[in-house]
């Protein structure tokens, strides 16, 4: 790109040499490279600021609303186990899963070394089968405990 903005300033200061004597003419040929280069910056910044207001107008369009999935609204009823953790009242699969989170939250059962890892209480275990699982399963064991 730089070499591509070189390459008209170099031709027009060769007309300029050969229309007047050589020592006269490369000085101010010089300042009018030096007074282009400049005007040159200035137009980068300028194609800079127009890139990101594309990029706006982009993330405008799809705004439509989104529709949600009826599956995952659909109230369930938890099991004994689940239902002692996050209530017997029936619930949408992601609200079963925000309260499961809650209580694992509040009781501070997340492992302290890796995050992603929950540490089971007695409540828990009954959920999941075993002493400690990581977060990605999570959605899994609890389908087990809902109808």
């Amino acid at each position: 790109m730089a070499t591509a903005k070189k390459a008209p300033a170099k031709k027009a200061a060769a007309p300029a040499k050969k229309a007047a004597p050589a020592t006269k003419a490369a000085a101010p040929a010089k300042k009018v490279a030096a007074k282009a280069a400049p005007a040159k910056k200035a137009a980068a910044p300028a194609k800079k600021a127009a890139a990101p207001a594309k990029k706006v107008a982009a993330k405008k369009a799809p705004a439509k609303k989104r529709t949600v999935n009826a599956a995952f609204m659909k109230a369930l009823t938890p099991s004994a186990a689940l239902a002692a953790v996050v209530g017997a009242a029936a619930l949408p699969r992601t609200e079963v899963v925000s309260k499961l989170w809650a209580y694992i939250k509040k009781n501070g059962l997340q492992d302290a070394v890796n995050k992603r890892n929950i540490n089971a209480d007695a409540k828990l275990k009954e959920i999941f089968g075993k002493a400690q699982v990581t977060m990605f399963e999570l959605a899994g064991l609890i389908g087990k405990h809902l109808k």
